[in-house]
């Protein structure tokens, strides 16, 4: 696939997960009548239930690979930027850590989740949160601008990951933080796996071995660069997004390729700064 074709299928997967009622309907052995809800997901890769309690309902669509908030040392007044800012669950977070004089924006690529999460702003009544439509490899936001930036699980959905940090240290003022959850590969994908289109929406297909993510990140600029946490990313995580549970249906993805793929992934938790 070229690089427009994965940004159209991409668009298309979380349109669909945007417009959903609910966030349920991980792998159908595990949701759908199981306890796999968006909550539980969130619960295995960081949040807590004050963090989920806090956001207004139909923020949190289990979609993350980790809690970059966690994470990061955010402070009153500082401006967040979040790439990838779907419904709007981890910049609601940071608005809470940011205070009234700070301000949180949040940028993604897709109408209905920036639709979503504006309504979601509204219920929760955010006056420092902004949501911008936008690409991350071409952000809408001005140079020097952030003091800190976040994203969960969202680069690796990115064809050219390195115009998207590039872009990422543009916007952040110098001595800006970094703070990235996202998806890696420890060893190689099943080729059905990586030619799966479903498996590229799920941030599986996209996803970049370890060392060459953390070059990347390097060589957009940044210093100081650490892994803060890594851990092996379970497949009923992986595959909870509802557009890449048809992964599970694809004749040529065999139960023994899905097995090698949850060997070979994993979430990391990378810092850097500006």
């Amino acid at each position: 696939m070229n690089e427009k074709e994965i940004k159209k299928i991409v668009k298309e997967g979380y349109s669909k997960v945007a417009r959903q009622s609910s966030s349920c309907c991980g792998p159908k052995k595990s949701c759908c009548g199981g306890t796999n809800t968006a909550e539980d997901i969130s619960k295995k890769i960081g949040y807590n239930d004050e963090d989920m309690k806090s956001v207004p309902d139909g923020a949190n669509l289990g979609l993350g690979c980790g809690n970059p908030i966690a994470m990061a040392s955010l402070k009153i007044g500082q401006t967040v930027l979040d790439l990838g800012s779907g419904a709007g669950f981890d910049c609601f977070l940071a608005a809470k850590k940011v205070g009234p004089g700070g301000k949180v924006i949040g940028v993604d690529m897709t109408p209905a989740m920036i639709e979503k999460a504006g309504k979601n702003a509204q219920k929760g009544n955010y006056q420092n949160v902004e949501f911008r439509l936008g690409e991350i490899e071409d952000l809408p936001v001005d140079d020097n601008s952030v003091d800190v930036v976040i994203s969960n699980c969202v680069i690796n959905l990115v064809p050219d990951k390195s115009k998207a940090f590039t872009q990422a240290y543009r916007v952040l003022k110098p001595g800006g933080q970094l703070m990235v959850s996202d998806v890696v590969l420890l060893k190689t994908l099943p080729i059905s796996i990586r030619n799966s289109v479903e498996a590229y929406i799920g941030c599986l297909s996209g996803a970049m071995m370890k060392d060459e993510y953390l070059k990347v990140i390097i060589g957009a600029g940044f210093k100081n660069v650490k892994i803060l946490n890594e851990t092996p990313f379970p497949l009923d995580v992986m595959a909870n997004d509802p557009t890449a549970n048809a992964i599970l249906d694809t004749p040529q993805v065999s139960t023994e390729d899905m097995n090698s793929a949850e060997n070979s992934v994993a979430s990391i938790k990378v810092s850097a700064i500006k």
